[in-house]
């Protein structure tokens, strides 16, 4: 039987910068291994996101699971919910809450985001801060589950999706005043937000991340409105039984509701620092020791980087995923003889420059064991690369078919 892994560096794919000579962070990354993969494998560009949607990693994740977004998504929080074990009623609105950093002086309608993770804050400080937003703005009909870092989730029984939000990592460096809610709610979400502000700003644990000259978790910012998802099995769609291994709470949730297994690894961050090698480790432990057919290993840290436009960072957490997870699968599959094959490919891409998510297309690699030597590209795993071999698919859900099923659609 084989064995599939798909490997997701989120956001790894970029524009050419400056910087680097002109070349993208995949290019000016050491990836001997992706180059490997791709130079006997099958590479092409897959555009995983379709027109008209937000280019965010909920649909682009769901797309290369094999869903289609425009039929199966239904908001990104309800599937954060999911994973965060929260029980979901029909009537029930999911929202995402962020933890962020706002500047400090202005009224709070000129304040600019300026860090959407809180300079990543600790699960623990948050869950403090969490606490204390719950016993302010909770009610009836109203509840703020703590996540990790800083995702979390408001439950808001019969609330309503005709709102319209935005996700702070969109507005880095921007005057949140014109980036309020608008719709059903939008005012009482405005004045939760605006009041949260005088809750957190001088709280006990801000004051002390200040101190150690971390920046201060001093506002809500609630979006990703949605409603209880419900996706077809994964393991009734492609016959196969799997896991999903991320430090995400949105992969996990897309990954449980399709069906598959979710593994927690220690130390996965789901930043540059998080442990690379543990997640290979994990999918080879399930594919090989449990039986299990397929593993989704995301890694979130390429995206991170790209949201705080750290280059260096991006190249090394580029550079992390080739030799920790793509070198670790490669050596331990060669080894164990068993047939293998490997989907390489980011959901997105984060530019440095824009710090958010483009719906560009982004470059896939297929590598099967038992492909045809003769058949390699000899090409190494890159944009231009990619580009340059014509082959493009307009519809991401099909990428799956491909991988699993070996069908050219």
């Amino acid at each position: 039987m084989i064995k599939y892994f798909v490997i997701l560096g989120d956001g790894m794919a970029d524009e050419p910068v400056e910087a680097l000579g002109g070349k993208t962070p995949l290019e000016a990354a050491n990836t001997p291994n992706f180059d490997w993969l791709c130079s006997h494998g099958e590479l092409g560009l897959v555009k995983t996101v379709p027109d008209g949607m937000v280019p965010a990693s909920d649909a682009a994740n769901l797309s290369v699971m094999g869903y289609h977004p425009r039929k199966f998504y239904s908001g990104r929080s309800p599937l954060e919910a999911v994973s965060m074990g929260i029980s979901m009623k029909d009537t029930d609105v999911s929202f995402r809450c962020n933890l962020v950093t706002l500047s400090e002086d202005e009224p709070y309608e000129e304040k600019i985001m300026m860090d959407h993770s809180s300079d990543e804050i600790t699960t623990e400080e948050a869950k403090i801060l969490m606490v204390a937003v719950e016993e302010a703005f909770g009610d009836s009909d109203k509840k703020f589950y703590p996540g990790r870092s800083y995702r979390h989730a408001l439950i808001w029984n019969h609330g309503s999706e005709k709102i319209k939000t935005t996700p702070p990592h969109d507005i880095l460096e921007r005057k949140i005043g014109s980036y309020f809610p608008s719709g059903d709610h939008a005012a009482e979400i405005s004045e939760m937000t605006r009041k949260s502000h005088d809750l957190l700003n001088q709280h006990p644990i801000n004051q002390n991340r200040r101190k150690r000259g971390l920046r201060p978790a001093n506002s809500i910012w609630i979006w990703g409105e949605g409603h209880k998802p419900d996706l077809i099995s994964f393991p009734v769609k492609y016959g196969l039984q799997g896991c999903v291994i991320s430090a995400v709470d949105l992969i996990l949730g897309i990954g449980i509701c399709a069906g598959l297994k979710p593994i927690e690894v220690e130390g996965a961050t789901g930043n540059v620092n998080t442990n690379y090698r543990g997640k290979a480790e994990a999918a080879l432990h399930a594919l090989l020791k449990e039986n299990m057919d397929f593993a989704y290993i995301h890694i979130e840290a390429p995206d991170e980087c790209g949201h705080r436009n750290e280059m260096e960072n991006k190249i090394k957490a580029i550079e992390q995923i080739d030799a920790l997870v793509a070198g670790t699968i490669r050596k331990e599959m060669e080894a164990s003889g068993n047939p293998w094959a490997v989907l390489l490919l980011p959901d997105h891409p984060t530019p440095l420059r824009l710090r958010t998510h483009s719906s560009d297309p982004v470059p896939f690699v297929i590598y099967r064991s038992s492909n045809d030597p003769k058949k390699a590209t000899g090409l190494p795993y890159s944009e231009k690369a990619a580009a340059s071999t014509g082959l493009f698919l307009p519809e991401g859900h099909v990428l799956m078919d491909r991988f699993i099923k070996n069908n050219p659609v």
